[in-house]
């Protein structure tokens, strides 16, 4: 376990490089939902140089100092991620192997690299980071190119606030992730693999490098493949995978331009598979269970399993394994229990770029391509509930004060823009009014001049609030 090597101008760009978590409270938007819980934790982490986000969505306003275990639920056919975690976790290579853990990777070792990656193109297997592109894309690219080293990468910085899977797989089936990179590894020829996990996530870490460590000396990692674990230094960008191959090579932590594609140029200039954690912990039950089997699950163009972090707003805060296709309402209504008190003012899906889905709009199904024909996201599937006593314009000023602090400044739409709405929205929070014909201007450069998904995704969020908030959207405004 390691921190990236970093020139003093990435090490600077960092908000935690030099900041310990000890007594830090969190400003996420999970938090900032939960405000009136613990005004005085919020107000703590409102004054003090920003965390977004300590993963402990479920017990919002979080601290670092306190970490409750949440719930954990499957309500789906199969479960294929939660089963270690129902069982309370597995955090020793014996217990996973008594669990059945390995019986992938010994199949996955003895199949040839095109038949495991013609599985999982059968699989329609998506990403689960957010963009949701087909994951038999990337490994067939990565697959088919020639190059004397290839690298695989695990995306680990799970920076959307209301988003916690990625966290509790690691820490309670560290294995799953380990075997599931030797998978992949063995498809695309990988030779070797780097996890790259936020600084926010400390038990994770210890976890991780200890799982990592009992399966090199198991003989899992060492000849042929070897996996590393980075630890970030906080910042939100470096979930962008051409950022955090900036942030591994210990370059600022820019987005890169494409192409080229980074399954053909990607970390230190070789063809890179780069996943999130619970993209790569379906491989084992799709090894296992076959492709068909996993296809069978979902629906539309969205198939199998997808993780739900709900927020502490909900009766029954928690993880959530769901099929695709699950409506909305079901989310909110039955996994959640409905709100804890208030009634609903929509709930954000995905991250906080994704649009605020109104309680009208909760029959949607749970399915990429439907939610983004109301404006809104999968993601990587945060459920943040906000009740009706949170202005409109009160989420809109947090969402672009996050969109400001965390901006890379690669761009100039990005750079100038987010700060100048942050300060905008900001203002009409406390009774000013905002000039309609600017903000148009500079959500208008956000959405069609932005080098990644950051500055799009505010000028998205922008738009669905507009659509489906209109009034009280209208009022910002002179």
């Amino acid at each position: 376990m390691r921190a990236p090597p970093r020139h003093l101008a990435a090490h600077t760009f960092y908000h935690l490089a030099e900041t310990p978590l000890a007594g830090r409270c969190c400003r996420g938007l999970a938090c900032f939902a939960a405000r009136a819980d613990a005004p005085a934790k919020w107000a703590a982490a409102a004054a003090e140089p920003s965390v977004y986000c300590l993963g402990k969505c479920y017990a919002g306003p979080s601290d670092s100092d306190h970490d409750p275990r949440p719930h954990v639920a499957a309500h789906s056919r199969q479960t294929v991620l939660l089963d270690n975690l129902l069982a309370g976790g597995v955090h020793d290579l014996a217990g996973y192997e008594a669990r059945g853990g390995g019986r992938a990777r010994m199949h996955a070792l003895a199949m040839a690299p095109r038949t495991l990656v013609r599985m999982v193109e059968e699989s329609r297997l998506r990403g689960r980071g957010g963009a949701g592109f087909p994951a038999g894309r990337k490994w067939q690219a990565v697959a088919a190119a020639t190059a004397p080293h290839k690298y695989l990468v695990v995306n680990a910085d799970e920076g959307d606030p209301g988003a916690f899977s990625d966290r509790l797989l690691i820490e309670d089936d560290p294995f799953r992730l380990i075997e599931a990179m030797i998978i992949a590894a063995h498809a695309v020829g990988a030779g070797r693999g780097y996890i790259y996990l936020r600084k926010e996530y400390p038990l994770a870490a210890a976890r991780l490098a200890q799982a990592l460590d009992e399966a090199r000396r198991a003989g899992w990692l060492g000849e042929g493949f070897d996996a590393e674990l980075a630890i970030g230094a906080g910042s939100y960008l470096c979930g962008e995978e051409t950022a955090l191959l900036n942030a591994l090579e210990g370059r600022r932590p820019e987005v890169r331009l494409r192409p080229p594609q980074i399954t053909a140029q990607g970390l230190f200039g070789a063809p890179t598979l780069l996943h999130n954690v619970e993209t790569l912990c379906a491989l084992p039950w799709i090894v296992e269970h076959g492709a068909a089997a996993y296809a069978a699950l979902g629906f539309s163009q969205s198939r199998g399993t997808k993780l739900l972090s709900l927020n502490s707003l909900f009766r029954w805060p928690g993880l959530y394994e769901v099929e695709f296709g699950l409506p909305l309402s079901e989310v909110v209504d039955t996994l959640g229990g409905g709100l804890r008190c208030g009634r609903l003012k929509g709930v954000m899906v995905g991250g906080p770029l994704a649009g605020i889905v109104p309680p009208p709009l909760l029959a949607t199904p749970l399915g990429y391509e439907e939610m983004q024909a109301i404006g809104c996201a999968v993601g990587h599937g945060g459920v943040i509930a906000f009740t009706d006593d949170t202005p409109l314009i009160a989420i809109v000023a947090e969402v672009f004060r996050f969109g400001a602090w965390e901006s890379c400044g690669k761009c100039t739409p990005c750079q100038r823009g987010t700060p100048e709405l942050a300060r905008m929205f900001a203002s009409a929070l406390a009774g000013g009014r905002i000039d309609r014909a600017r903000c148009q201007d500079l959500l208008e450069a956000l959405g069609a001049a932005s080098l990644c998904g950051h500055g799009r995704g505010l000028a998205e969020f922008a738009q669905a609030v507009a659509t489906h908030f209109p009034e009280e959207w209208q009022a910002c405004f002179s």
